[in-house]
């Protein structure tokens, strides 16, 4: 399969203490990948390091066949407007505008695409997830998974090359995680790559792979692929939490 994204012997180091060490790593195109770990592991900044946020302290970070690991905050700032997207455990949208202003401005600042066409992929999003109903509102007059829902949208609207979540439901109830994650799978199932810390085994349990971190390296990684993710949600959940226990999750 083609490799979307290539990590190659990758050090994160901030003063004395090296955060990531030698790390070697891989997705393909159109794979949902989980990075878990303990507090402290690295896990975040390893996904700041994927995805550009960060600048490495040595080693590669590759994308569709391009070296970012040195690229400037500019070209940077760039390149993720136009080839990745982004969701947090906070939806930072701005308050200023609306639901539908909110998802379609990175679209109308990267212009790829003409504002009509940026417009028509936002409408399609929104009924996709299910907000269209909402999409004039302040973002103070909807619900936490709609603001998340309206967050995915945002973070779709350029067509990216890459999805990165950075503990998408941590501030979510469990109905509002189970919606999301339902989104997640479905935009994956579509073909978009996804690239997911967490430390919630239900939210890992919708991965094809997850990848566990310790102390800044790889320690291990577990193929979850032969399981059907629509059928085996709860067996996912049973061999995952078993397989971290054993590493001492």
């Amino acid at each position: 399969m083609m490799k979307v994204l290539e990590v190659k012997q990758l050090t994160k180091q901030f003063g004395e203490t090296r955060v990531l060490k030698n790390i070697d790593l891989s997705v393909n195109k159109g794979e949902f990948v989980v990075i878990m770990g303990q507090s402290g592991s690295g896990k975040s900044t390893l996904l700041h390091l994927l995805s550009g946020m960060d600048q490495t302290t040595s080693g590669s970070v590759i994308v569709s066949g391009e070296d970012i690991s040195q690229a400037d905050e500019s070209y940077m700032s760039q390149f993720r407007l136009n080839r990745m997207g982004f969701i947090f455990q906070q939806s930072y949208l701005l308050k200023n505008l609306t639901i539908r202003d909110n998802i379609i401005l990175p679209g109308f600042k990267s212009a790829k695409v003409s504002r009509e066409e940026v417009n028509q992929r936002a409408d399609a999003i929104m009924a996709k997830v299910g907000i269209e109903n909402v999409a004039a509102n302040d973002i103070k007059k909807v619900s936490g998974g709609q603001l998340q829902r309206a967050a995915i949208c945002r973070a779709l609207i350029n067509e990216p090359e890459i999805l990165f979540a950075d503990e998408p439901t941590g501030a979510l109830n469990s109905r509002a995680t189970q919606e999301i994650l339902d989104i997640l799978t479905n935009i994956n199932k579509e073909g978009t790559t996804i690239v997911l810390v967490t430390h919630d085994t239900k939210v890992a349990s919708r991965a094809d792979r997850i990848v566990y971190v310790v102390d800044g390296r790889v320690n291990d990684q577990l193929e979850l692929s032969a399981y059907e993710t629509n059928q085996d949600l709860i067996k996912r959940d049973k061999i995952i939490s078993s397989w971290l226990e054993e590493r001492g999750f």
